[in-house]
């Protein structure tokens, strides 16, 4: 298993062809207190950057792209039932949905957590 983090903010823990998709403590901080989420559909098949799904705050709402190309085959029915999960969980039980990797070599493009954390303090 590896995580990798997009410039967006989402991450992607990846075990095979397997990623499960969220935001970072970085994305959740800046957004105050989740509200909503809209997740992308079971079976949908999206390009990486298209918007997958939104996520809405009390202080905004903040779209959440694909960070890779692939297919949908699990979305978190509890963080749609308690969106507050992706404030006191985003690593864990507040991840978005899970996707069928259809381009491996798009992950890398992508940071490990060193460079992610570089990142996102600048």
């Amino acid at each position: 298993m590896s995580i990798k983090y997009t410039p967006d903010h989402e991450w992607l823990k990846v075990e095979g062809a397997i990623a499960t998709v969220g935001i970072t403590h970085h994305a959740q901080d800046a957004l105050g207190d989740v509200v909503f989420v809209d997740l992308p559909e079971v079976g949908a098949t999206l390009e990486a950057k298209a918007i997958a799904g939104v996520v809405e705050s009390v202080k905004a709402a903040a779209d959440v792209y694909m960070p890779v190309s692939g297919e949908i085959t699990e979305v978190n029915e509890a963080l749609r039932a308690d969106p507050a999960l992706a404030n006191t969980d985003p690593m864990n039980a507040g991840w978005f949905f899970k996707v069928k990797l259809s381009n491996l070599s798009e992950l890398d493009a992508m940071m490990d957590e060193t460079s992610y954390t570089a990142f996102s303090a600048s």
